[in-house]
C-alpha cells in the first residue's frame, strides 16, 4: 500500500488512482533562460524517481513537465543577449535536456511549452471572466480576482487577511486588491504579444500550468508536483485558477521536494554560492550526484558541499565494489530484500531508507565470501535491480571505481604511473619508496588491492 505525503492534507495518504492502474502526473519544469542549478536538479530526479519507481510497481504512468518560454525573465535576457526569445529558449531548452540525459534523468512523456498553448490559455481566461473570477484592470491587463474563490491560502496554510495585511508590493491602480494576480499581460511596444480579446500581450505565469495541465491530464488528475518554493504563489494560484474554470477538484495529491542549501547557507547568486549542473558535472559523476540527493528523503533540506558529495562517491563506490567481480548471469532475486525495498518506498518515497538497504545488501554480498556463489550472485543480482529502480549502478564496476571525476584532480594516468613506479620498487626490493608510493596514493584518495594478477585500485 503506497502512502504519500499530501501538502493540502499535510499528512501521508493512502495513494489512490483516479483509474486502477493508471497515475497521471505533472510537474513544474523550468523557465528557460539560464542553464539548469542543483535546485532544479533536485527537482527532476525526485520526479524521475517518482515515475520509475510507479512504473517498477507496473502503473501505466503519464507524465507531464511544462516548460516555460515566454516570462519576463526571459525577455530582459534576450534583449541583454541581443538574441531572438526563440534562438535563447531553445538553446537552454537543449541544454536542459543534455543536463538531464547525463544524470540519467526519462524524459516525460508530454513536455508541453506556453507558447504552444495560447489558445488554451485565452479559452480558460474567458471562462474565469464569465464566471465571476476574474477582471480587466484600468491598464488592460486581466486580473484574477483572489475574494471570490473560498479556500484560498489552504494548500500553503497561508491566511488570505494576514497576506493582505502583509502585503508590501505597492498596490497598483489597476487591481482591486493587491492580492489578485496577472492572468493576462498587455504587450508593451517592444515585447512579443498575442491577439486576445484583451488586446495584444502574454499569459501571466500561473496560468500557463492550469491550462496545459488540464489539457494534457483532464480537469482533475492523481499528482501535481514540484520544488518547495512554489507552494506560494504558484500552485495556491494555479488551485484558484483551475477551479475556478471548471468548477471541479483541480489535483487529488500535492508533492513537493526540499531546498537544497550550500554549506548550510541559502543557494543564492548574491551569495556566490550558485551551482549549475554541468558545473557540479564538471568534478563529480553523474550518478553520483544522483546518489547524493536520493541518500535523503525528498521532502527534507539537502545541504550540498564538496565534502558531502565526496562522501556520497565513497558511499556509491562500496556498492560498486560489492558487484564488481560478481559475474552477472543469474535471474534470481532476494525476496526478502526485494520486499524491504517495497516496503520503505511505499513509505512517502523514503530513498534515505531504500538507500541504506541497499548497504545492507553490499554487506552481505562481502559477507559471502565466495563471489561466484549462488549466494552472493544472488544477492547481486538483486543489488543490481534494486539499484536500477533508483537510476543507481547502470555503470560498469570498473568504470566508475576508476573515475578520474571525484573533486580530487588526480587522473587515472597519474594513478596508473604511481603503482607501476611502485611495482618497480618492490621488484627491486626497495621496500620504503613502495611504501611511500602507497601512502601518497592513498592520501589522494585511492585504495589499493594486490592480487595474484597484480595490483587493481579504486577511489575511496
Amino acid at each position: 500500500m503506497l502512502n504519500i505525503y499530501n501538502t493540502l492534507s499535510r499528512s501521508k495518504q493512502e495513494f489512490k488512482p483516479m483509474q486502477p492502474g493508471k497515475v497521471s502526473i505533472y510537474v513544474c519544469g523550468i523557465t528557460v533562460y539560464d542553464y539548469c542549478h542543483l535546485g532544479h536538479a533536485r527537482m527532476l530526479l525526485v520526479f524521475d524517481m517518482v515515475t520509475r519507481y510507479l512504473r517498477a510497481c507496473d502503473y501505466d504512468v503519464t507524465y507531464v513537465r511544462n516548460i516555460t518560454d515566454i516570462d519576463d525573465k526571459i525577455i530582459n535576457r534576450a534583449r541583454e543577449n541581443n538574441e531572438t526569445i526563440t534562438a535563447l529558449t531553445d538553446r537552454f531548452i537543449a541544454a536542459m535536456n543534455q543536463d538531464a540525459d547525463a544524470l540519467g534523468i526519462i524524459r516525460p512523456d508530454i513536455e508541453p511549452r506556453a507558447t504552444g498553448f495560447i489558445a488554451q490559455i485565452i479559452a480558460m481566461i474567458s471562462k474565469l471572466i464569465s464566471n465571476g473570477y476574474a477582471y480587466v484592470g484600468a491598464n488592460g491587463d486581466v486580473f484574477y480576482d483572489v475574494s471570490q474563490f473560498e479556500g484560498y491560502g489552504k494548500l500553503s496554510g497561508k491566511n488570505i487577511e494576514d497576506l493582505r495585511a502583509g502585503e508590501r508590493v505597492e498596490i497598483q491602480e489597476a487591481k482591486n486588491d493587491p492580492l489578485d494576480f496577472v492572468l493576462w499581460k498587455s504587450a508593451k511596444p517592444d515585447e512579443p504579444g498575442w491577439e486576445s480579446p484583451w488586446g495584444a500581450g502574454r499569459p501571466g505565469w500561473h496560468i500557463e500550468c492550469s491550462a496545459m495541465s488540464v489539457d494534457t491530464l483532464g480537469e482533475t488528475f492523481d499528482i501535481h508536483g514540484g520544488g518547495q518554493d512554489l507552494q506560494f504563489p504558484h500552485h495556491e494560484n494555479e488551485i484558484a485558477q483551475t477551479c475556478g474554470a471548471t468548477g471541479k477538484p483541480f489535483v487529488n495529491l500535492w508533492m513537493h521536494n526540499g531546498f537544497i542549501r550550500v554549506d548550510d547557507e541559502k543557494m543564492s547568486k548574491s551569495l556566490g554560492n550558485f551551482f549549475t549542473i554541468r558545473d557540479v558535472l564538471k568534478a563529480y559523476q553523474p550518478e553520483v550526484i544522483r546518489f547524493f540527493i536520493l541518500s535523503s528523503h525528498y521532502r527534507s533540506p539537502l545541504n550540498y558541499s564538496d565534502a558531502n558529495l565526496k562522501e556520497a562517491r565513497t558511499a556509491l563506490a562500496r556498492l560498486y565494489t560489492a558487484i564488481r567481480d560478481i559475474t552477472d548471469d543469474t535471474a534470481t532475486h532476494d525476496q526478502a530484500f526485494i520486499a524491504k525495498f517495497h516496503e520503505v518506498m511505499e513509505d512517502d518515497f523514503n530513498t534515505r531508507e531504500a538507500v541504506t538497504l541497499l548497504h545492507e545488501i553490499a554487506h552481505e554480498i562481502n559477507k559471502a565470501g565466495d563471489n561466484q556463489s549462488e549466494r552472493a550472485r544472488t544477492l547481486a543480482a538483486t543489488l543490481r535491480y534494486l539499484g536500477g529502480i533508483l537510476g543507481l549502478l547502470q555503470d560498469k564496476p570498473e568504470n566508475f571505481l576508476q573515475s578520474g571525476k571525484t573533486g580530487s584532480g588526480v587522473t587515472n594516468d597519474q594513478i596508473q604511473q604511481l603503482i607501476d613506479e611502485r611495482a618497480m620498487a618492490k621488484s627491486q626490493k626497495n621496500f620504503s619508496l613502495a611504501d611511500q608510493l602507497r601512502d601518497q596514493l592513498v592520501g589522494q584518495g585511492i585504495i589499493l588491492e594486490d592480487t595474484s594478477k597484480g595490483t587493481i585500485w579504486r577511489r575511496s
